[in-house]
């Protein structure tokens, strides 16, 4: 499994960090996790393979992890030479379907009849579903932010990688993210703005001294918080684990149940 974090930023625009996006690739998979304005082109940045893109899992509807879906739909519709044949999977919270709907009302039927075979799935909190290649499964993680909004846990034969989407804190969180080798998390305020949608350091670290990740990789900080001092701010609250804060290009892989990182992608 190789991990790209395509967009480490938030709502916020930021010359170097674009919103909510990371990539992953799999055996017979490539999988985006939430698509943000401008990840069409992050991901061409990145030399990234978007035409072969396969899945992409939606956690929620807000605009920095959903705004860039119709320019990637639309690339993949038009942008793809010779034409695109293969299926893509859409999976997401309930309400998945009513949102592609809209994007149809605005932008044409293309949205949901795009010329290749398009498959939108809603997974409720806690379900499960199973890629019919066999080489990955996800489950479905409840989280507090908005109403839906879920986090995934991806299980593939290399490990597991969990992703909590945005989130404020529950005791269920650190339970459900166990056993993940690499913990995508957002971790959002510094200790003195925090909220009950978004996550601090103390919160992010008392969820992780229960899931216990190989990494632990935060990202989606607002400008009040430094991603580069979150390390020392989750020590400092106690938690000991690998912690590499996410940055745009930045690229781990997982094989065989071990993590490893190589050097960040230029773009």
């Amino acid at each position: 499994m190789n991990l790209v974090i395509v967009g480490s930023g938030t709502l916020v625009p930021h010359g170097s960090r674009g919103p909510a996006a990371h990539w992953v690739e799999t055996e017979t998979g490539r999988v985006l996790l939430d698509c943000g304005p401008g990840t069409e082109r992050a991901l061409a940045r990145f030399d990234l393979d978007w035409a072969a893109l396969t899945h992409v899992f939606l956690t929620h509807f807000h605009v920095d992890h959903v705004g860039g879906l119709p320019g990637l739909l639309f690339a993949l519709r038009h942008g793809v030479a010779g034409g695109r044949e293969d299926p893509l999977t859409v999976i997401g919270p309930p309400g998945t379907l009513v949102h592609f709907r809209g994007l149809a009302d605005l932008y044409g039927s293309w949205v949901l009849e795009p010329g290749y075979p398009l498959g939108v799935v809603e997974l409720e909190p806690g379900a499960s579903w199973e890629d019919p290649s066999g080489a990955f499964s996800v489950t479905t993680v409840e989280t507090a932010h908005s109403d839906p909004s879920v986090g995934f846990v991806l299980d593939t034969r290399d490990g597991r990688l969990g992703y909590t989407g945005d989130t404020g804190w529950t005791p269920s969180l650190g339970h459900a993210f166990r056993g993940c080798q690499i913990l995508i998390s957002e971790c959002s305020h510094p200790e003195d703005h925090g909220m009950a949608s978004h996550l601090t350091p103390s919160q992010l670290a008392e969820i992780c001294g229960i899931a216990r990740p190989d990494l632990l990789v935060p990202v989606h900080a607002y400008p009040s918080l430094d991603p580069e001092a979150i390390p020392r701010l989750l020590q400092d609250a106690g938690y000991d684990g690998w912690v590499l804060p996410g940055r745009d290009g930045m690229s781990v892989h997982l094989q065989a149940g071990v993590v490893g990182t190589t050097e960040t992608k230029k773009p």
